[in-house]
């Protein structure tokens, strides 16, 4: 549930501003970090990022420019965020231009990016040989020493998980990377991962990369937190910017979760999508993901208006509530300009307002 109220913050110098989303508001400059910004341990590993995330999937989609792509960095960098999510590898080959670029140092950011699977291409399973050839093209196209953190996305039941784990640990052994993660595992998969690491003595993960906002919320709320606690897994969580709004003819907006969009840029979601296509007969599940739009239709308007009311953007909103979730340790935004990165920001200032964050039903919220 979300209770909320404050619709104004006092900034350093005792005025009061809007959090709404004003294109006027200016960009920041300089490398001071955004007020509410915080560092933390991610897992109960000693690496410290900051609890807002780059997610560069966006920054690099087709009809932004390498200009404006490197404008969002910078303003990453100033606002205080020290940690790039990669999704593809075609993000990987533009930040590395760019870090090339820019010449920062190596130990101001953190690049965590991803070993896809697909049932359906040659790169088939989380075999040795896929895990360690993905990485090392991944460290060709960065241009980097070293990763910091290479996510495993989704568990292969086809693969034994002494294989991952093994494979994991002499990429890390190597110093190819720093540390390694899940991604869309489920609790289970986890703590098998976890068993194998202290069986074989392997290097265990630290992080489970989740969807989390509002609408999608029993795994992060009932089985991430203890996994922390039992094993120090940590959550870093995305979601709040993947709730998007589509036109319908009549004029309404539908949500539409963003599994539900089939394009090459979210290439790690064809298996579920062609899956679900395959189960349901013909047309029905089209109709299904319709009317499931249409449920959220009278939340979002519920959320709308209580964004109205604090001054903000549903946006903000979201991403306020999902970083007020104690056990988000960092939470992944997407942009595709430093103007909507910006705005995006101004969303910590309302997490840092009066309003209190309680656990409760997946549908329910105040």
């Amino acid at each position: 549930m979300l209770d909320c109220c404050c619709p104004s913050l006092p900034t350093a110098t005792g005025r009061s501003i809007s959090l709404g989303s004003n294109p006027a508001l200016p960009l920041r400059h300089g490398s001071t970090p955004t007020p509410g910004l915080r560092y933390k341990n991610l897992g109960k590993s000693g690496l410290r990022i900051s609890n807002v995330g780059l997610g560069t999937w966006p920054v690099f989609s087709p009809g932004v420019s390498d200009e404006q792509a490197e404008a969002i960095l910078k303003l990453a960098i100033d606002s205080g965020i020290n940690l790039f999510d990669i999704s593809e590898a075609h993000s990987e080959m533009e930040i590395g231009k760019i870090l090339q670029r820019t010449g920062w140092k190596r130990t101001t950011y953190v690049i965590t990016t991803k070993v896809y699977w697909s049932t359906k291409s040659e790169e088939r399973g989380l075999s040795r040989k896929h895990i360690i050839e993905c990485v090392r093209a991944s460290l060709q196209r960065l241009q980097l020493n070293y990763i910091d953190i290479v996510i495993i996305h989704k568990a292969d039941p086809m693969c034994p998980m002494e294989e991952v784990v093994r494979a994991m640990s002499y990429v890390i052994q190597q110093g190819w990377a720093m540390y390694w993660g899940t991604a869309r595992w489920s609790q289970v998969e986890i703590m098998e991962a976890y068993t194998n690491c202290r069986q074989f003595n392997c290097i265990t993960p630290i992080v489970e990369q989740s969807e989390y906002h509002m609408f999608c919320r029993e795994k992060c709320e009932l089985y991430l937190p203890e996994m922390y606690n039992k094993i120090g897994v940590g959550l870093m969580a995305w979601g709040p910017l993947s709730m998007a709004l589509s036109d319908t003819q009549n004029g309404d907006k539908l949500f539409l979760p963003k599994g539900s969009f089939k394009t090459k840029s979210f290439s790690w979601t064809e298996d579920e999508i062609n899956r679900n296509a395959a189960l349901s007969p013909q047309g029905s599940w089209g109709k299904d993901r319709i009317e499931e739009g249409r449920r959220h239709c009278d939340r979002l308007r519920d959320l709308a208006a209580l964004a109205e009311k604090l001054g903000c953007s549903p946006t903000q909103l979201s991403i306020a509530w999902s970083l007020k979730h104690e056990p988000v340790q960092c939470l992944l935004l997407g942009a595709t300009s430093a103007e909507q990165l910006h705005q995006s920001l101004q969303s910590l200032q309302v997490s840092g307002a009066q309003f209190y964050f309680t656990p409760g039903k997946q549908e329910g919220y105040n």
